[in-house]
Formats: C-alpha cells, sequence, structure tokens
C-alpha cells in the first residue's frame, strides 16, 4: 500500500452508531449532533458509521415476521427508508466528520455510491460473502474489513484481493462478541497482523466494557492505527448496551489515544532524534580528562597519565574522545582539566566539533 492509501486510515476513528437509531431518523441525528461535538473538541479525525440494509429483501419473506430470531426482528424493527438515511449522511457531511457505511448486501452497496460515502466496512460476519465483497470493491473507495472469527486463510485473501486492486485498504482485529471482557480481547493479535501485513494499515475493533483507555493505551502501543467502537446516547429511557459508548466515554477513549500517542513518540520503524535536552542531561553525568601529574608539552598520554571524574568543563576532553598516543601540546598541573586546546589534535580550532566541546560542560 502506497503512502497515501495509509494515510486514508492512519489515526481514524470509527464511530458506529448501528442500529441505535431504532428507526427513527430524529434519534439518529441527534446521536450524530452528540458525537460530532465530542469530535470537534478533540479534534480528532473520525468518521461516523452507518448500517445499511435493503430490509424488505435481505430477510427472506417466510421468516419476515419472525419474532423468535433477535437479528431479524431487530432488524425488522429499526428499518429506516432510504430517505431517512440520505438525512442522516447530509449530517454527517455538515458535522465534518467522514461519512461510511457497512452494506450487508449488494443494494446497499449501491446506495453507498449513490450517497458518495468516504469509506465502507465489511463487517466481520460477511468476510467471505464474495457476491458482496466483488460489489463494493467496484465503488472503489477505502475499506475496512473486520477480522472477527476469521481464518488465517480469509484474512489473507481478503487482503491479497483489495491488493491486487489496487484498492486502500485497513484491517481491524476484532473479537467478535458483544460485550467483550477483558480477558478475551486478544491484544496480541495487533502483532501478529502486522507483521503478516506490513503494507496494510492495522486496526482495533472493540466492544469491551470495563474501561475506555486501557485497551486504547496497549493497542496504539502495539501499532493499531484506525479505532473503531458503537456508541450509543442516553435518551428517550432506551436501554443502551454494554458493549455502546456514550458521549463521555468517547472523550475519554479520544483523551487515552492522545496520551498514547504523546508517550509513544514518533514511527517506530526508524531510530528517533535524541532531544536538546536529553543530551544536555546526559552530558551533566559524562567524566571529564584530568591530569593524575604535572603533564609537560610533548608528553605523550597514556591511560595511566589521567583520571576520569565529573565534572565535565566547557573546552574539557571527556572520557568519549581521549585515546592513548594523544600529545600535549601546552604543559597541565595535577589536577587540571585537559582541554582539546591542551592536545594537538586533527579536528583543528575551528570546527563544529571543537565549538561543541567548548559549548559543552559547566
Amino acid at each position: 500500500m502506497d503512502k497515501t492509501h495509509k494515510q486514508l486510515f492512519e489515526n481514524l476513528f470509527v464511530l458506529e452508531l448501528a442500529n441505535n437509531h431504532w428507526g427513527q431518523v430524529e434519534r439518529g441525528l441527534k446521536i450524530i449532533d452528540e458525537f460530532a461535538n465530542v469530535v470537534r473538541f478533540n479534534s480528532v479525525k473520525a468518521a461516523l458509521k452507518l448500517q445499511f440494509r435493503d430490509v424488505d429483501n435481505f430477510i427472506h419473506p417466510d421468516f419476515a415476521d419472525n419474532e423468535e430470531l433477535r437479528y431479524v426482528d431487530k432488524t425488522r424493527r429499526t428499518k429506516l427508508d432510504w430517505a431517512d438515511f440520505g438525512r442522516m449522511v447530509k449530517a454527517v457531511k455538515q458535522s465534518g466528520m467522514k461519512t461510511m457505511a457497512t452494506p450487508f448486501d449488494e443494494a446497499s452497496v449501491q446506495k453507498c455510491r449513490e450517497f458518495d460515502l468516504d469509506y465502507v466496512k465489511i463487517a466481520s460476519s460477511d468476510i467471505k460473502d464474495w457476491f458482496l465483497i466483488e460489489e463494493i470493491a467496484k465503488l472503489g473507495k477505502p475499506v475496512i474489513a473486520s477480522s472477527g472469527g476469521s481464518s488465517l486463510k480469509d484474512l489473507d485473501d481478503l487482503v491479497k484481493f483489495f491488493a491486487n486492486r489496487n484498492i486502500p485498504f485497513a484491517l481491524n482485529h476484532c473479537v467478535s462478541l458483544y460485550p467483550s471482557e477483558d480477558n478475551e480481547l486478544e491484544l496480541n493479535q495487533i502483532d501478529f497482523l502486522k507483521d503478516r501485513y506490513p503494507d496494510i494499515v492495522i486496526g482495533f475493533s472493540s466492544h469491551e466494557y470495563h474501561s475506555w483507555d486501557a485497551s486504547m493505551l496497549i493497542a496504539y502501543g502495539k501499532g493499531a492505527r484506525t479505532f473503531e467502537r458503537h456508541i450509543d446516547i442516553d435518551y428517550q429511557d432506551v436501554p443502551v448496551s454494554k458493549y455502546c459508548s456514550l458521549p463521555e466515554q468517547i472523550d475519554t477513549w479520544f483523551k487515552a489515544f492522545k496520551k498514547a500517542e504523546e508517550m509513544c513518540g514518533g514511527a517506530g520503524s526508524q531510530k528517533r532524534e535524541v532531544s536538546k535536552k536529553e543530551t544536555k542531561y546526559l552530558e551533566d553525568l559524562v567524566r571529564g580528562v584530568y591530569a593524575k601529574f604535572d603533564l609537560e608539552a610533548g608528553k605523550v598520554l597514556t591511560q595511566d597519565d589521567v583520571f576520569l571524574a565529573i565534572p565535565l568543563q566547557k573546552g574539557q576532553i571527556s572520557c568519549r574522545e581521549f585515546r592513548s598516543g594523544e600529545v600535549m601540546k601546552s604543559p597541565v598541573k595535577k589536577g587540571d582539566k585537559i582541554t582539546i586546546s591542551d592536545i594537538q589534535t586533527a579536528y583543528g580550532q575551528g570546527g563544529e566539533f571543537i565549538k561543541y566541546i567548548n559549548r559543552r560542560g559547566i
């Protein structure tokens, strides 16, 4: 994946509204508005994700009224018409968040095209639904897939499929348990996915409910760079599922990300640059070279002629520079510092290294 593709997913938060509108567009709009405020307050890049289903065809007519099948019943009871989804997509765009949806059928993929969404999601349940995946690929939109319940071959096939079509693609570590307990998160899988698929962004889709910062700190530290949680609001006495996050909890989640980013620093793929503050701290602990005896000009120095001690003084050579065989250019009395100007040196008197030695120390 090229750098431009990766940037589409880097530090992207996906806020999954799912069916928490409960078939009421006004409730959906209120959720969008409340979370947009949290996103703006924290200055993060976020996508508000909807779920699209062509409900009348998604459920077989023989089972459309079956209230015993939980997913069938909930899908039917939370149905919105496409005009209402259009209002919600418009609200997301106006809020400044990115638009995103999980289409669960081919007709819904076409709605992703009509609404011109920024991202498309493949749910864990659909990572082997090649009818659907082929249609999603035709959109050419950036795609994130969750890996819950998958086999290694499933993931290899999916990553290869999108790579061969040069479609921006990211893969989320996900445990499809709603909610998830802390001991079910398997966060070490982030390491595995990053090692196996080094050319794509790896993320973390989370459903735990005891903490909104611990898993973020760990996941970010392991290299996850896109993150997803289900969202809801406490409104109209509608019960909030354990795996859904309220605005104040998402605020905690965002702040945990900022803390993780601060603590982890730059990219882990190259050696960091050492700050001047750190260099100065360490230089205060470096031992300077002092004369053990009176030393005359022309004396060829060995380790037996000097001793090392702190503090290191300005212009003084240190344990880092001293080498046996140095020749004294001027005399130094016992116990005095030996400076760079006291010895014959190949560095000359005007070079950057000489300036550095004359600048450091007390």
